[in-house]
């Protein structure tokens, strides 16, 4: 853990020792019994929105996201808040042994602006980078409509340097080859073209 909060602030002891001890005090107000039960969150769940299956070829879970299934009216702010640690903690329960990493694939296919939450992607990336650094190898975003990238505007700002680094948007005449650079066949979502099923993030 360590390791990641220096890798996070480039080896800087101080910078790193104040995002740790921030992050220890979140997690104490935030999760005081140490998880986030599924009663909690079961708005969220219901729409089956995250999904986890397989590894890449580095060994690292794969986790799909489905931006279309999100609906912004369905639960508030703070639901979606623990509904999104819920699934970290899930996935990095479920990381093989010397992996500290997972790819996730971001799909917006039938995305539109009844979807669009810009507070709740913010809110998700400040627990993603803040709480739980150095925890996303990649971010593949797949079936990107045009609107989306208004929305892409307004939250790049809020992505620091090293997590745009890991951010690919994919082309959907490439989808399945780009995905297969980092993915085997027998361990690609089917909805790709691969071999697994996926596996709503809560039966993993």
């Amino acid at each position: 853990m360590i390791r990641r909060f220096l890798r996070a602030r480039d080896l800087d002891i101080e910078k790193a020792n104040t995002m740790l001890l921030k992050y220890l005090s979140w997690r104490r107000t935030f999760l005081p019994k140490g998880f986030v039960s599924e009663s909690e969150i079961s708005n969220q769940l219901a729409d089956n929105k995250l999904c986890m299956q397989g590894v890449d070829k580095q060994g690292r879970p794969i986790v799909v996201a489905f931006g279309g299934r999100h609906k912004p009216t369905k639960g508030n702010l703070e639901e979606v808040k623990r509904f999104v640690v819920y699934g970290l903690e899930k996935i990095c329960a479920r990381m093989p042994r010397g992996q500290e990493k997972f790819v996730a694939i971001g799909d917006l296919e039938g995305w539109g602006y009844s979807n669009s939450d810009i507070r709740a992607y913010v809110a998700s990336l400040s627990i993603l980078q803040d709480c739980y650094p150095e925890r996303l190898a990649k971010l593949f975003i797949v079936h990107v409509p045009y609107i989306f990238m208004t929305v892409w505007k307004v939250v790049y700002p809020f992505i620091d340097s090293r997590t745009k680094k890991k951010i690919i948007f994919v082309e959907n005449k490439k989808l399945k080859s780009t995905l297969l650079n980092d993915i085997d066949e027998s361990q690609l979502p089917d909805i790709y073209g691969g071999k697994l099923p996926l596996v709503p993030i809560e039966n993993c």
